[in-house]
Parts: structure tokens; sequence; C-alpha cells
């Protein structure tokens, strides 16, 4: 989705067979970020690959990968970096003829550098980071370029905001999905009911609670996200009353009610 206030779908690309989900490893690390990226590109049914870039600007770079364990569920992960030779080699194994790419990621992670790596030539526009560490936006629009060892790769434009307009939870947050059918009920909130899975994984420390925070936020956002005010509202009434029956029944419930004068 677009930033700001628009409802419409914006498209990034379409067949590809794998997503590079690019994030650099100093400043733009954020595993809720890469949950949402995720989500986003499992939905597209191309195959995510998570690329760390600026591993040369990295204090603890055996840390960080480490780190997306407990969030890229089956998902590769590699570490590449523009200031070595052989700094984009990790990405060429996925590369070959007839295989189309797509690089997505915030402004300024290095997709267009990693690319130009790639090509073995600067065809694409790059700026140096600011005196923070922090890329510095220069994509402006999609543009497909052709590997010459074989493949086409997709720049995109680096994105602030992302929202959801359909995301796979199921694949990106695999653990919950399991754990939840372990719940004693079907339909438990993860909130406070007895015999809740992942509440227990919680407190036994083998799921942390930002990641249910996350699941939970992303979930809701994809429920939400398209609908005007009047729909949202009515999404909410809808979840508030599942329990006797949704929106129509509390409303006859009520009438009854107040029939009888209570």
């Amino acid at each position: 989705m677009p930033a700001g206030t628009s409802n419409d779908e914006q498209v990034v690309a379409s067949n590809i067979d794998t997503v590079f989900i690019c994030m650099s490893i100093n400043n733009d690390f954020n595993l809720r970020r890469a949950e949402r990226y995720l989500g986003i590109a499992w939905d597209s049914g191309a195959v995510p690959v998570i690329v760390l870039t600026k591993a040369d600007l990295c204090d603890d770079l055996p840390q960080k990968p480490s780190e997306l364990d407990a969030v890229a569920c089956g998902v590769d992960v590699i570490v590449t970096s523009s200031r070595t030779a052989d700094g984009c080699v990790p990405v060429q194994g996925y590369l070959g003829r007839g295989r189309t790419i797509a690089f997505i990621g915030s402004s300024g992670v290095g997709k267009s550098t990693l690319i130009n790596s790639l090509i073995g030539q600067d065809v694409i526009p790059t700026r140096e980071i600011r005196s923070d560490d922090k890329g510095r936006h220069t994509t402006t629009r999609r543009e497909l370029f052709v590997i010459p060892g074989g493949g086409v790769v997709i720049d995109t434009p680096g994105m602030k905001e992302l929202g959801i307009e359909s995301a796979d939870l199921a694949k990106t947050f695999a653990d919950i999905d399991e754990l939840s059918a372990r719940c004693r009920f079907h339909d438990c909130t993860h909130a406070d009911e007895p015999g809740c899975a992942v509440q227990k994984a919680i407190n036994d420390g083998l799921l942390s609670a930002e990641r249910l925070s996350s699941y939970m936020k992303l979930k809701k956002e994809a429920r939400y996200e398209g609908l005007n005010s009047r729909q949202i509202e009515t999404e909410k009434f809808s979840v508030m009353f599942a329990e006797v029956g949704g929106m129509k029944n509390a409303r006859k419930f009520a009438k009854e009610k107040k029939k009888r004068g209570y």
C-alpha cells in the first residue's frame, strides 16, 4: 500500500520467482519490519530471501543473522557487502536464466548498489550514506535489468511506509500457528484464556511477547486495510459481539432486554 491516507493498492512487481527483502545490517535492521515484509512476500507466491546489506558497517555481524531465526521460519538469510569484490556472491546463487528477482526494502539500504555489483557496472545512480550510517533515497521508479550471467532483477523505490493489503501470516508466523493448534479453545485470542499454548510459550521463554504483538497487529491491519470508516466500525462490532453470534444477534438481544424492562 502507498504511504499516506489513500487506500489505493500499489503493485510493486509481478511474475517474480524470488523476493529479496533487503535490510542494512546497521541502522535499518528491524525484526518487526522483517515480519511485515515476509507476510507480503509469501502472499505474493514468490519465495522470500532476506538479504542483509552493508555487512562492513556492522560491529556484531555474527549476531544479527541469528536474531532472524526466530522470525524468518524456513527463509534463507544471506549477508552482503558492497565494499568487497565478492560481496554480492551470496546473491548470485539465486540468479539464472529464466528467473526474475524483485528487490524490496527501505530507502537507502543498498538495493541499487547491490544490483550494480551484479550487473558489473554502475547503471543505477547511488548516493553515499549519511554521517549517521543511514542510506539516502535514490531510486524513484521500478526498473528491470538483465543480469549478464542470466536472470532478470527488478529495482524498486525504497518504502518509508508499508501497509498490508493482504499477507500470508500462516507462513510468516508458522510458529504461532503451530502453538495455536495446541490451545484449549479453537478460537483462543491468546490473551488471558486458560490453556493458551501461545502464552505458555511466552512464559517459558520460547516465544517473545513482541512477536505475538506483531502478529496480532498485522492480523488486525490485514483485516481492516482498504475499508472505509463505516466498514471498519462494522468489522470492529462484529469482532466485539462474536461471542453472542454477531452484531445482529446482539441487537436482537438488546431489543428483548428493552421489552422486558431491563
